[in-house]
């Protein structure tokens, strides 16, 4: 099977690649709800992920993506995200990268043009629509940071549950996928809209869909071909080309 995918990357014009959650667990990054330990095990995600959690409880909130921005930290690219960051140079403007993932990881690879769907855990952004005095001078240190003149809070530059996708990453990422001829779906479930109705245009436009996970996935059903390994495993066999 691999031998046959290799081939398809080989031939493809245009080769877009959608990450999710797997492919940074396999750096060791903890999952969305394993980050969840001590105080944070009294709350679920939802109740820190969305702009009323933040409101009510910004310290809260604060704190707990603060932990993840730490476990974040400790960690590195694997061998998967680097061979994606090799390809990508090696053939430059055939290869379209789009992750749902915020640690950055493929960035820190050399993958400098990532699409992040979700936003980026490692930046902020105003709460609020900033006024004249909300500039990078009048951020002043705290749980979380904020104006010093209005009191705007900064938050994670993450998408948050009930937020809408960055109107610009997802544009590049259907522009993309409108004139790829090969998809590879790395390390995701496929059950978190938008994203997955990415895989299923390319699908009905007549793209080849290749899934790599380990474990069985909803888009399993629209693919050419499963590859039922880690990403950290077989994209540095698949993208040797």
């Amino acid at each position: 099977m691999t031998g046959l995918v290799r081939q398809w990357i080989a031939e493809a014009k245009h080769l877009v690649v959608l990450t999710g959650a797997g492919m940074s667990a396999e750096s060791g990054v903890p999952t969305f709800r394993d980050a969840m330990t001590g105080l944070w095990s009294q709350f679920s995600p939802e109740e820190l992920a969305t702009e009323q959690a933040f409101r009510a409880h910004p310290q809260r909130v604060w704190d707990w993506y603060a932990s993840r921005r730490e476990a974040v930290a400790l960690v590195g690219p694997n061998a998967g995200h680097i061979a994606l960051a090799e390809f990508h140079s090696r053939h430059p403007g055939r290869l379209t990268l789009i992750t749902q993932n915020v640690d950055g990881l493929h960035q820190r690879a050399g993958s400098a043009h990532t699409i992040a769907l979700h936003g980026a855990l490692g930046e902020d952004r105003w709460l609020d629509a900033p006024l004249g005095c909300c500039t990078p001078d009048s951020i002043e240190p705290g749980r979380p940071l904020r104006c010093k003149v209005c009191g705007n809070l900064r938050r994670p530059a993450v998408v948050w549950f009930g937020e809408h996708l960055p109107a610009a990453a997802l544009e590049a990422a259907e522009v993309a996928v409108q004139r790829c001829d090969l998809m590879l779906v790395v390390g995701t479930s496929g059950v978190v809209y938008p994203a997955a109705g990415l895989v299923l245009s390319a699908h009905q436009r007549g793209a080849r869909v290749v899934v790599i996970n380990p474990e069985p996935t909803d888009l399993d059903r629209v693919a050419d071909a499963c590859v039922r390994e880690p990403a950290a495993v077989c994209l540095p066999k698949l993208l040797q080309t």
